[in-house]
């Protein structure tokens, strides 16, 4: 009852150009950071996985990078949008108020 072991294939000589998002993740520490770390998490595992043969786990690693990092950028500007604009109406109102 013995089973016949066979190798993994061999990688392919050109690996498959996936991209990692890893620029974006980082950039997007500035903007919202719970979303931004797993950006970078995700953006991190993209390489070891091409490396490794796993190309669909890779590909999907990607787009998660790829989500969260500009999910997080999002958030971000829309809070400092609404930070702004409410200093702005705290200060015009500020001034109506004083006699």
């Amino acid at each position: 009852m013995s089973q016949q072991w066979t190798p993994p294939p061999p990688p392919t000589s050109t690996p498959a150009n996936v991209p990692n998002y890893l620029i974006p993740a980082i950039l997007s520490l500035l903007c919202c950071w719970p979303l931004s770390i797993v950006a970078i998490i995700f953006a991190a595992q993209v390489n070891g996985k091409v490396a490794s043969g796993d190309i669909q786990g890779a590909m999907d690693a990607s787009k998660k990078a790829k989500l969260f990092s500009f999910l997080a950028i999002g958030l971000g500007l829309v809070g400092g949008l609404i930070y702004v604009i409410l200093m702005v109406l705290g200060a015009g109102l500020g001034a109506i108020s004083q006699p």
